[in-house]
């Protein structure tokens, strides 16, 4: 039974500063990537980064491009070429790692020289990309071919369709002299059962619980503040990222723009019975609140005052019914399955797969979808991006956090490596599972400060939803 009650929200802590990666990690992600060249039978992996999209480049080599773009070249002897632009040639990754860095000017922004820049054929050729080479590239997204191949019939995926730019694809296509020999690689890092990035190292799920708290302190700072008359742009300024890079854009929106989710603030300002949304998002963690400017049902419309409650408590629900099922060893589908159960159909649909994997990008790849079979991992990250759609008049609700999965050899590893953080955790977890009535298996682990806390009516913060037998 879903309950509206007092809860008293604990001030979990977070670390003085972001715990560093060691260049060692680094040399451990390049060599798995070096080896994976082997068995994907590739020659050569180009992963190509921009501003947007530079998550499988920052998970290898720590750099993420400023301004520019940005290509890295492996192969399987272990040679590593790093091309930046103008900007980015003083902003490198670290030494140690052994790349060879090529100025490659025409990544740098329109107008500035290109005077020092080798021909991408040169460049390629002399890296050892030529006929009969197979290149795998890796930038954003795999695509399925029925959608982007003329023709084809089969929903799996498309090899050859690529997201690099073209005259990139172009050359490398030339050089290798069959199209069919430059194939989609981003897989190696995103697939579901065996992407490199689905299964995290304790070093790097540290750096993730202190995004989270970061992230989620933001978010907790603008419900905080959220009070008739306060404006969307204003509350923006209590989102303080700490100097991580946004996963992002900073989103609050009141009233009808509040049906637009996903907008940056305007200076709107909060009405009484407002629907309201609010997501704040760093490297490596996303946290989203969504509810009413109000103190309770009698501050909203006629329409609402009977629906919302209904609504906003089916929701968590399904959230709680998420939770209880997430562990390591379970499938996906089943975790779906648990969320489906508990939703009701006359209130809500859900926007979005119910839950997904996050790294460095917000969402890296969903198993969470009807008869899944992928299993869940030890040392994935996993958001409770649970989105409802309101079956009725519009209203919304969110409760918007990750965790990470971890069976007893990584908790071992985790809570000896880093104690103050494995200390917030398990605090975290004894809040979800005693005051919040929410089941969690010993692998979920909760990594932010409103892990799973979701007041329905900003105005009243001590009154939250909790499960009760």
């Amino acid at each position: 039974m879903i309950c509206l009650e007092k809860v008293y929200l604990p001030a979990f802590g977070r670390a003085a500063h972001c715990p560093a990666l060691p260049v060692e990690v680094f040399r451990r992600r390049l060599d798995a990537a070096t080896a994976r060249l082997d068995a994907s039978a590739f020659d050569v992996l180009a992963v190509y980064a921009d501003r947007e999209h530079c998550a499988n480049m920052a998970y290898l080599t720590g750099f993420d491009p400023r301004f520019e773009e940005a290509l890295l070249l492996l192969d399987r002897r272990g040679n590593r070429l790093l091309m930046v632009g103008n900007e980015n040639i003083g902003y490198l990754p670290d030494a140690d790692l052994g790349f060879r860095v090529e100025l490659f000017q025409e990544f740098s922004l329109l107008g500035q020289s290109r005077e020092q820049s080798r021909p991408l054929r040169d460049v390629f050729g002399e890296f050892g990309i030529g006929s009969g080479a197979r290149v795998g590239c890796a930038g954003w997204k795999s695509y399925q071919s029925r959608f982007v191949l003329p023709g084809a019939v089969p929903a799996g995926d498309a090899p050859t369709a690529l997201d690099l730019p073209a005259y990139i694809v172009d050359v490398l296509r030339e050089l290798c002299g069959d199209v069919s020999r430059v194939t989609n690689a981003a897989g190696m890092f995103t697939n579901l059962d065996d992407g490199l990035r689905v299964v995290n190292e304790p070093e790097q799920i540290a750096r993730f619980e202190f995004a989270a708290s970061v992230a989620s302190d933001g978010v907790l700072e603008v419900l905080r503040h959220i009070r008739p008359g306060a404006a969307e742009d204003e509350l923006e300024r209590l989102m303080d990222g700490r100097g991580l890079p946004l996963s992002c854009h900073r989103m609050i929106g009141f009233g009808e723009k509040a049906q637009r989710g996903l907008a940056s603030p305007s200076e709107r300002r909060a009405s009484l019975g407002d629907q309201f949304t609010t997501a704040f998002g760093v490297a490596g963690s996303l946290c989203a609140r969504a509810g009413c400017v109000a103190s309770g049902p009698d501050d909203l419309s006629d329409e609402l005052r009977d629906f919302y409650p209904r609504f906003a408590a089916n929701y968590f629900s399904v959230v709680a019914a998420w939770y209880g099922a997430l562990r390591v060893g379970a499938t996906a589908g089943d975790v779906f399955q648990a969320a489906e159960s508990r939703r009701n159909p006359r209130l809500l649909d859900f926007a979005l797969n119910p839950g997904h994997y996050l790294h460095l990008d917000e969402w890296l790849n969903s198993p969470f979808t009807t008869g899944s079979r992928s299993v869940l991992k030890s040392g994935s990250a996993v958001q409770a991006d649970i989105i409802p759609v309101s079956r009725g008049p519009f209203c919304c609700s969110n409760v918007e956090d990750g965790v990470v999965l971890a069976d007893e050899s990584l908790r071992e590893r985790l809570s000896r490596a880093y104690p103050d953080a494995w200390e917030r955790i398990s605090h975290r977890r004894s809040f979800m599972q005693e005051a919040l009535g929410i089941r969690l298996d010993a692998s979920v682990l909760p990594l932010g400060n409103t892990p799973g806390w979701l007041p329905p009516y900003v105005l009243s913060l001590e009154q939250a939803f909790v499960e009760r037998p």
